[in-house]
């Protein structure tokens, strides 16, 4: 991988485009030698420590939201990549069972904006949870039947809402941004050094087996001095971090469940891109993620965590075998901004450009080339 790269860059080829295609390659399957894995906790020449300030969290904020104590997080940082912050797994012990069914049966609630939005009128998309549970809830069917809504969501808006055509946020498209979402995201950002972070929007993205995630930056907020976050939880990815060029070829990492990441600074704006899901292991056994059902959290009057019923946790289990769930949460504003006068927002249709965010266009690939994950 390392001489692919130096070629592309020598040639001055669109490396990010080619490292892309390489790890989303079915057949042969591509070579994982080199994605980092920061769960093994080693440091290399790429690999370093990042600080944190644990004081900015006190182990009751921490244990409120599901978090282990500030000072035993694992944190690493990436040598080129100054503002970068990988935390590997933060999370308490059956934690994120809770978080994992707020991206399942509450955030795709209205009033926030979802995907079968486009095509669905709104009675149909009020009780996406509700409507798919019982499906999901008894054995995988022996024979191939259609998917349920909450299998074809394929992301969920919060707080102001990303209109896709148009790459903006506007002040007249806005809903309560979740409470609990909040203080997680508030919580992680102080103690990477931004206290004060203001989780204003976020955008949940719902993977299958085949989706990916294009080629992009994060730009459309008004303030990029505040970071971007991103909490992973399911089944593992590649994920790509490169540079502020398209030239530049990326670094490529594992993001598996509970995984938190934190841009900032330098690293805000740098182009990134999830190009293949891998499976890890079945929720509960001894090598996969750790989605035990914990009711400790919820027993504590001060936690944020409610209770996740088992008959809500066999849909959530179900789906989470063969699913990963990305919330990016981010402040759009910083202090003294405000939105410039827009319109009303336009009727969306299908064929818009909202889908686009979700195994995104390369660069040379028409919409016709584009596959549809529904």
């Amino acid at each position: 991988m390392a001489k692919m790269a130096a070629s592309m860059v020598e040639h001055g080829e669109d490396a990010f485009r080619k490292i892309f295609k390489f790890y989303k390659r079915r057949n042969p399957p591509p070579d994982f030698s080199d994605v980092t894995d920061f769960s093994r906790g080693l440091r290399s020449d790429k690999v370093v420590s990042a600080e944190l300030d644990s004081a900015a969290v006190s182990d009751a904020e921490a244990r409120r939201v599901g978090l282990r104590p500030a000072r035993d997080w694992r944190a690493f940082g990436l040598e080129g990549y100054p503002g970068f912050i990988f935390i590997s797994n933060p999370f308490l012990p059956g934690s994120q069972s809770f978080w994992v069914s707020r991206c399942l049966k509450t955030y795709p609630q209205k009033p926030n904006v979802c995907n079968l939005d486009l095509h669905m009128s709104p009675s149909d998309t009020q009780d996406i949870w509700g409507k798919s549970a019982d499906a999901l809830r008894g054995p995988p069917p022996g024979k191939r039947k259609p998917k349920t809504l909450l299998e074809r969501l394929r992301w969920v808006t919060l707080g102001y809402h990303y209109n896709w055509d148009t790459k903006t946020y506007a002040a007249n498209h806005y809903t309560p941004f979740p409470a609990d979402l909040h203080s997680l995201s508030c919580h992680i950002a102080a103690a990477c050094g931004f206290p004060g972070f203001n989780a204003q929007a976020g955008i949940l993205n719902y993977y299958q087996w085949d989706s990916s995630l294009g080629i992009h930056v994060d730009e459309s907020e008004l303030d990029h001095t505040r970071p971007l976050l991103s909490f992973s939880f399911g089944q593992s990815a590649i994920f790509l971090l490169g540079g502020a060029r398209r030239e530049d070829p990326p670094t490529a990492m594992y993001m598996h469940s509970g995984d938190v990441m934190v841009m900032s600074g330098p690293s805000r704006l740098l182009y990134h891109a999830v190009p293949r899901i891998v499976a890890s292991a079945d929720p509960g056994s001894s090598s996969g993620p750790d989605w035990r059902l914990d009711r400790s959290s919820a027993q504590d009057e001060s936690s944020l965590l409610g209770p996740v019923s088992e008959q809500d946790w066999a849909v959530c289990s179900r789906y989470m075998q063969s699913s990963r769930v990305n919330m990016t949460v981010r402040q759009v504003l910083g202090p003294g901004q405000s939105f410039a006068e827009t319109p009303p927002p336009l009727p969306r249709t299908e064929a818009s450009g909202t889908e686009m965010y979700h195994d995104g266009l390369l660069d040379g690939e028409s919409g016709a080339q584009k596959r549809r994950k529904e």
